[in-house]
């Protein structure tokens, strides 16, 4: 089967990083917030996309 390893360096990160935080979401969610304030000037703000019957 083929792999990615990109895929698979990216996966093992983002187990360390949960492993970190003892798989507790709030820990989780609670350190990417504080990095989100820290580093305010690089967050996108994106318009909500709304459904009309034009667009489907």
């Amino acid at each position: 089967m083929w792999k990615d390893e990109i895929l698979e360096e990216i996966h093992s990160y983002r187990e360390d990083y949960a492993r970190s935080f003892n798989y507790d979401l709030k820990a989780i969610f609670d350190d990417l917030k504080k990095k989100q304030i820290a580093h305010e000037q690089r967050v996108v703000t994106l318009p909500i996309k709304r459904k009309t019957a034009k667009n489907g």
